[in-house]
This record gives structure tokens, sequence and C-alpha cells, in this order.
């Protein structure tokens, strides 16, 4: 009986390790809301008209955290969501301050 035993703590060790191993971040579902609006803010400005290259950082970062959302690597996701927002909040500013600058109205 005492090996029966051990073979059942054997199995409960291994079971509850492998469900440790599921354990993942939490999904970032706040950045993810944040980037899309900042997406979607600095397109309403033409901000790939006016801030090509912060419109560019913004649009790739989104794309590589949408990807990594969706393989469920929440972690990076995250961390490519702010840095699509923080790009498309800068491409929306930079092209509302040269569309103010040229006399645009927004």
């Amino acid at each position: 009986m005492k090996a029966n035993q051990h073979k059942l703590l054997f199995f409960v060790v291994a079971f509850v390790l492998s469900l440790s191993g599921c354990i993942t971040a939490p999904r970032p579902i706040e950045e993810y809301a944040l980037a899309r609006s900042a997406i979607e803010a600095a397109k309403a400005v033409e901000s790939a008209r006016h801030s090509p290259g912060y419109w560019s950082q913004a649009e790739e970062a989104f794309r590589r955290a949408r990807n990594l959302y969706r393989e469920r690597e929440f972690d990076a996701a995250k961390v490519e969501f702010i840095k699509a927002r923080v790009a498309a909040e800068k491409a929306e500013n930079s092209a509302r301050l040269i569309r103010q600058k040229n006399g645009e109205v927004l």
C-alpha cells in the first residue's frame, strides 16, 4: 500500500505542476482599448499624411501587439500596446500642430 500512496502522491504533484505551467499573465484589455482609441484618434486627424514617422511606429507596434495577443503572449502584447498608444498620441499631436500651423480647420 505504501507504493500505491507514493504513486498517487507523484501523480498529484505532477498534475499540480502541469496546471501551474498553464497560468498566464492577465489579458491587457485596458492597454488594447487605449491603443486602439489612440490609433483611431490619430487616423481622424490624418496622421499618416502629416506625421508619417510616428504613425508608422504606432501602426507597426499595434500590429505586433495584436499578433502577440492572439498568441496569448500577454506580457509582450502589453508592452507593444503601450508603445502603439504612445506613438499614436505623438502622431496625433504632431499632425494637429502641423495642420494648425498650415491654417487647416480641425
